[in-house]
């Protein structure tokens, strides 16, 4: 059975891993970091969840280490679509760089904040992870400079092009050097994808790993048929019954995740919000302690969901049903995973119930439905 060790990496890479009890590689690491070791360019198809950002960090990490920082000339450019992967990546690089011998500096730049302390920080930074508008507002004003780029890294391609970053990313790839190692990762080879892929790849290495990354089977589904009245009471007693001490709540609008999260502080529980009208102060704070377990309870919307990526989160709760059977497994997905355990919890009103069967029917599975007035 393949471990880190058998892919090349170094010993202290393999120590972060083992501190962080990462031992087997997922399908996408196996494939890919020996092929971005031997320098190859990389199309990876895979969705989220399937380990792909760890596999261009460890290689990546493994080239850079010992090599000096040039002064506002960054060697690695990752570029994503979003504040909070900015953020995640650059906490992966953080996490499974901590035992190099030698730090590789890495950075997270983005909008939303002000841009003058990370002008500031971009002193001796070789991997810069970024949003394309606000590497566009730093380049503008000569804080940071990208002919020396040795390393490109587009993650989740799909979902920047969709967001409409097509013209930003045309901007920022016209200003790298011609010879480097692009890494293009999508969880789709759409249209727009296949088209950048093409004049900005050499030769690459396919990879794709489509398969469902979720592993539904180590999920324990669960439902609760309940009024719309009750479902406050209920997520309230079933937090305090099963003293759940991680659990992620999802909801389907911005206004339902403010009314959760008030009602749960009301009744003295630890909770907070994350959504897209939040500042990005508070998304950072809130996610930032929920992943390190100093938060017990975090709402949720959809569209925050890919940025919230836990190893071990023991609870997720639809506090009200996802829009599609594909959203459901997205949403569950953030728990059971790396092989360990979950449960995956679902309020079913009345209104609801036509559309629960559609799910369970995606998904091949029957969920135990339990009366709330039986609890």
């Amino acid at each position: 059975m393949t471990d880190f060790s058998t892919l090349g990496l170094s010993a202290s890479l393999v120590k972060a891993l083992a501190g962080l009890e990462i031992v087997r590689p997922t399908t996408i690491q196996e494939q890919a970091i020996p092929a971005i070791l031997a320098g190859k360019d990389i199309l990876g198809i895979a969705k989220t969840g399937s380990g792909k950002t760890a596999s261009y960090v460890l290689p990546i990490l493994m080239m850079r280490s010992g090599k000096p920082a040039k002064n506002r000339h960054v060697d690695v450019l990752v570029l994503v679509p979003t504040r909070e992967l900015a953020v995640q990546v650059q906490g992966v690089f953080h996490e499974m760089g901590r035992f190099e011998p030698k730090a590789v500096k890495s950075l997270a730049i983005y909008g939303g904040v002000s841009i003058n302390p990370q002008m500031m920080a971009l002193q001796g930074v070789q991997v810069l992870i970024a949003t394309p508008g606000r590497l566009l507002e730093l380049i503008a004003s000569n804080a940071v400079h990208l002919n020396e780029i040795e390393t490109l890294v587009l993650d989740e391609a799909d979902k920047m092009l969709n967001l409409g970053f097509k013209d930003e990313v045309d901007r920022v790839l016209k200003l790298l050097p011609k010879r480097k190692q692009t890494l293009l990762f999508s969880a789709t080879l759409s249209e727009n994808v296949a088209l950048i892929q093409q004049g900005l790849l050499f030769d690459p290495i396919v990879l794709k790993v489509l398969e469902p990354v979720e592993n539904l089977d180590i999920i324990h589904h669960k439902a609760y048929f309940v009024r719309e009245e009750k479902k406050g009471p209920l997520l309230r007693y079933l937090i305090k019954q099963h003293e759940m001490k991680q659990v992620l709540v999802f909801t389907s609008t911005v206004y339902q995740v403010d009314n959760v999260t008030d009602k749960l502080l009301k009744n003295g529980f630890d909770a907070m919000s994350i959504h897209s009208q939040k500042s990005q102060g508070a998304r950072t704070e809130a996610l930032g302690k929920f992943k390190t377990g100093k938060l017990r309870i975090l709402v949720a919307t959809d569209l925050l969901a890919r940025g919230i990526d836990i190893q071990f989160l023991p609870y997720v709760i639809n506090y009200e049903l996802p829009r599609s059977p594909k959203d459901y497994i997205h949403r569950v997905g953030r728990t059971g995973r790396a092989e360990n355990p979950g449960e995956a919890i679902s309020f079913v009103t009345m209104a609801d119930q036509a559309h629960f069967k559609v799910i369970q029917k995606k998904i091949k599975k029957t969920i135990e439905l339990i009366d709330v007035d039986g609890i």
